[in-house]
């Protein structure tokens, strides 16, 4: 084996291996049967939990609370937590805001990031004040020096940076440069001001750029996952609502991880974000970087179908939430596809006319009316939660 030491990155003979340009070298490493390669990046600690490198790709949300107001905000992200959440990040745009970290800090599991703005005596304060990491655009926090003072203060307690860059906000300079709103102008941004961070010796950085526009934001991340050895944080920015955010996020989300390229992410939906959560544990999941949780699969109903296979298939979803399972669960309305694919599950139904049949590991266990239905997958898998756990 041969190893680049000088960014933390292995490179293998028997693993898929390329330098660009500017002499990086990039690694990608083979994660589950179906071919899905991760990229090796930098290593980032973000309080007790790490990015790049090869690690988990850590699932992100951001509060939409008042931060100043700390028993909401603390109520939002223990909500997150219990539905998966691993880094949370919180706006702050008063002092007192920056303030509120610390006693928020104190309640909670999980890494807080601080998400500033314009104005970088809130970055150092938020420092001071317990942030496993920071998130800015260093170039709206202002002179030279403004950006030296917030860098000063990460480097004393070892605060990664996050660069974050959105195509919404894309220099006039750059804009002309390239005819318009570009991956390559978004890029080129990004790395502009990585540079103004490195310039101040000063290398604990992550790596964010968004665009609503979905195959624009896949672009962009295949440009810069060329160019950078700092882990990358991926999201479609400003997605939209749960349906159609959902959508746009899978999508672009699908594309950039599936190329190997991520090592955080967040859906970014307009609603409850614990919806953010599960999208994004089902997208890691369907990609196969991420095991655990139950699947559920179900049929999308036909003139066939004899039982209430939509309300059903609707609370085996809610059911199944709080099992901690790794096993596929099929509900199934009729007796064309139903036995088959249920059979293909670890647990599944398969209606009938107002009944159904229950099956377990490819085999009939009983038939029961419809009503029974529910309780009897439960039963199942409080059986199954024992006998595993």
């Amino acid at each position: 084996m041969e190893t680049e030491k000088d960014h933390g990155i292995e490179i293998c003979g028997d693993e898929k291996c390329n330098e660009n340009e500017n002499g990086i070298k990039n690694f990608k490493e083979r994660v589950s049967e179906n071919q899905t390669y991760r990229q090796k990046t930098k290593v980032v600690q973000i309080g007790n939990q790490k990015i790049g490198g090869g690690n988990p790709i850590l699932i992100q949300s951001m509060t939409n609370t008042k931060t100043e107001d700390v028993q909401a905000t603390v109520e939002q992200i223990l909500a997150l937590e219990r539905a998966g959440c691993e880094i949370i990040r919180c706006t702050v745009p008063t002092m007192e805001a920056a303030f509120a970290l610390a006693e928020i800090k104190k309640q909670i599991h999980i890494p807080l990031v601080a998400d500033i703005h314009f104005d970088y005596k809130m970055a150092i304060a938020a420092m001071e004040n317990g942030a496993d990491k920071i998130r800015i655009n260093p170039g709206n926090i202002g002179s030279p020096d403004r950006v030296k003072a917030v860098v000063d203060v990460a480097r004393e307690r070892n605060i990664p940076i996050r660069v974050g860059v959105n195509s919404g906000s894309l220099e006039k300079n750059l804009v002309e440069k390239y005819g318009g709103v570009t991956a390559e102008g978004i890029v080129e941004s990004a790395l502009d001001k990585v540079h103004m961070i490195e310039e101040q010796n000063y290398d604990n950085l992550v790596i964010s750029i968004k665009s609503s526009d979905v195959l624009m934001c896949v672009k962009a991340h295949e440009l810069l996952a060329d160019k950078t050895v700092y882990p990358l944080h991926v999201g479609i920015t400003e997605a939209g609502t749960v349906q159609s955010g959902n959508i746009k996020s899978a999508v672009g989300l699908g594309l950039i991880l599936h190329q190997g390229i991520g090592d955080t992410i967040r859906v970014s939906l307009t609603g409850n974000p614990v919806e953010e959560i599960k999208s994004a544990k089902l997208t890691l999941r369907t990609l196969g970087l991420r095991k655990g949780g139950i699947e559920v699969v179900s049929c999308p109903t036909c003139g066939r179908t004899q039982i209430d296979l939509i309300g059903l298939a609707t609370k085996v979803e809610k059911l199944v939430e709080d099992y901690p399972l790794n096993i596929k669960v099929a509900v199934m309305g009729c007796a064309v596809n139903g036995p088959g694919e249920a059979k293909e599950a670890d647990l599944g139904v398969a209606g009938g006319i107002g009944e159904g049949l229950l099956f377990k590991k490819g085999e009939i266990v009983r038939k029961m009316p419809e009503a029974q239905l529910l309780a009897a997958l439960k039963e199942e898998l409080d059986n199954w939660h024992e006998t595993v756990f």
